[in-house]
């Protein structure tokens, strides 16, 4: 197996007749999905999505992927294809055509209606190509063949991708449910067809290569959703992803079936729903959904709430509601459900979030004590059966977190595949296929860019470590006035602190040291505010340090008169 390393330089030029694969997100984490296909001088995009925050990155709303290796290139982009309509392979798409508008969008109709409504927002009106499965469309260079793949949103597609280099096949994010909700099986004779063609190159779904076994039918919560129904006395509060439309179809049966309303709450819910409906892929009972704000006029045994929030998001309604925060008060007897599964990072948010609801007396039915949820992705037994069907020539394991890479790196081994033409890279690592073997020949920068409310990527690894120190530790700041001519203290001084847990009035006993430490600098002529600023630093971090083991924010303003 091939392996990444840190003293990977720049990529040398693509060799003529060669392919180029560099996966931008999505390698080594769970989201930002994003790789960058090149050949003779053209690029393919599949995918461009988003990664959520955790704890340790406070304040920010998304991260997207590093546009950098393209961004002098946006002209050779023939276009982006988007695989499904998860966040995490679409959410990004407004933060790359903000830099070239018009690069084509080809995806299902589901796909597109989704990413188009999100593009509104962003007064972005988009050049797209539906396709559907089936459909083979030339993309430049590229020969694309569109397969349908069964995922927990409908319309997902995977891609082959013909060049005179080879072929390599997408499988975007996929499972193998032999009994889905709206009957659109994983194509496997389309793959078959594939492998007997020869697929030089697959990029496989990993998210789940931990797990042995098959994933369970969608089917299968069907029946558990109807006992929590039959025996919920008050509200049911629903908290899943604001485009798993399967799963939302499960909640919209089961409430009709125990004659309850349904309204969904937060913006994004009620768009993604609202186009699925219009397109077809919900259906929805006359009557059945209802505002939010006729709920009032309803029992409380008749009324189910569908919203966000299932991976403990801060500002997501299902977190409010546990804080007090929302118009929606939890009151003892509610049922509350949470429909998704725990994506990895997210496991203290969510526990937060379900102790809070807990609190106010809600029954909380999650993945940990119900049935209520079934992935997404394909696991081990479904991988091994799919590459035993395509029978790939190099395998490049993407979407996933180290261990699920090296897992399904390890699946591919034993089905056949040569360890010596299985790539496990990372973000920014290039691979290219050249003469029927895929190598790694380099990297480029891939990191993270983070977006804070109207900022993006102006908030950097620095500024992240500031807010971190400020949340942990505190601040001090410390203020004094100094003679320009003789350098000596002649104001403060003024020392306040924030956060930190030290009383201002315990600062007295290092003002002598700020004084003296000042005088020192004036009598070997250090006068420059910059230089004193970090000589009050030091001498104030110091004392801090060894008076309370703590390491606050110090922040020493020197002014000169």
């Amino acid at each position: 197996m091939s392996h990444p390393h840190p003293e990977l330089g720049a990529p040398p030029k693509l060799p003529k007749g060669g392919l180029r694969v560099t996966p931008l997100g999505g390698l080594g984490e769970i989201g930002r999905n994003m790789t960058v296909f090149e050949y003779n001088g053209r690029l393919l995009i599949v995918d461009c999505g988003v990664l959520f925050p955790e704890e340790e990155q406070p304040g920010i709303d998304l991260i997207l992927p590093d546009f950098t290796t393209i961004r002098d290139r946006l002209d050779d982009i023939e276009g982006i294809v988007l695989t499904h309509g998860h966040e995490d392979h679409i959410g990004g798409v407004p933060f790359l055509l903000r830099l070239k508008s018009d690069i084509p969008l080809i995806g299902s109709k589901l796909t597109l209606a989704l990413i188009e409504a999100k593009l509104q927002e962003h007064r972005i009106r988009p050049y797209t190509l539906e396709v559907t499965e089936g459909h083979r469309e030339r993309i430049g260079p590229f020969d694309c063949e569109f397969v349908a793949v069964n995922h927990s949103i409908p319309d997902a597609l995977a891609v082959a991708i013909r060049t005179p280099a080879g072929m390599v096949v997408h499988t975007g994010d996929f499972k193998m449910d032999q009994l889905p909700l709206d009957r659109r099986l994983t194509d496997l004779p389309t793959f078959a067809r594939l492998g007997e063609e020869g697929i030089d190159l697959l990029l496989s779904d990993s998210t789940n290569a931990e797990v042995p076994g098959f994933v369970p039918p969608e089917r299968d919560i069907s029946n558990v959703l109807r006992q929590v129904f039959g025996s919920a006395q008050k509200r049911i509060i629903v908290a899943s992803f604001a485009s798993h439309v399967h799963r939302i179809q499960q909640i919209l049966d089961a409430a009709h079936e125990y004659g309850r309303r349904v309204a969904f709450v937060g913006r994004s819910m009620v768009r993604n729903m609202g186009i699925a409906r219009d397109l077809g892929y919900l259906k929805v009972p006359a009557g059945l959904v209802v505002d939010v704000k006729t709920l009032d006029d309803l029992p409380d045994s008749e009324v189910v709430l569908v919203c966000t929030g299932s991976q403990g998001e801060p500002m997501a309604a299902l977190s409010r509601m546990a804080n007090r925060d929302h118009q929606i008060r939890i009151v003892p007897g509610d049922t509350v459900i949470l429909a998704s599964s725990l994506i990895p990072g997210n496991e203290n948010a969510v526990y937060r979030v379900i102790n809070g609801l807990t609190r106010w007396g809600a029954n909380v039915i999650h993945k940990g004590n119900a049935k209520v949820h079934v992935s997404g992705h394909a696991s081990a037994g479904e991988l091994l059966y799919f590459y035993n069907i395509c029978k790939p020539k190099n395998l490049m394991p993407v979407h996933g977190e180290w261990r699920h890479l090296r897992a399904n790196a390890e699946l591919g081994a034993l089905t056949g595949v040569p360890k010596d033409h299985i790539v496990i890279a990372e973000d920014g690592v290039v691979v290219d296929l050249v003469d029927g073997k895929a190598r790694i020949v380099g990297k480029v920068q891939a990191g993270y860019v983070y977006v804070d409310g109207l900022s993006v990527g102006d908030v950097t690894e620095t500024s992240l470590k500031d807010r971190r120190i400020l949340g942990d530790e505190g601040i001090i700041s410390v203020f004094l006035v100094v003679d320009s001519t003789t350098g000596k203290v002649v104001g403060g001084p003024h020392i306040q602190a924030r956060g930190s847990g030290i009383e201002d009035s315990a600062f007295s006993a290092v003002i002598p040291k700020i004084e003296e430490i000042i005088g020192k600098a004036a009598s070997d002529g250090v006068a420059e505010p910059h230089q004193l600023q970090q000589l009050v630093r030091r001498s104030v971090g110091k004392w801090v340090s060894d008076t309370y083991r703590r390491r606050p924010m110090i922040l020493p303003v020197v002014v000169e008169v």
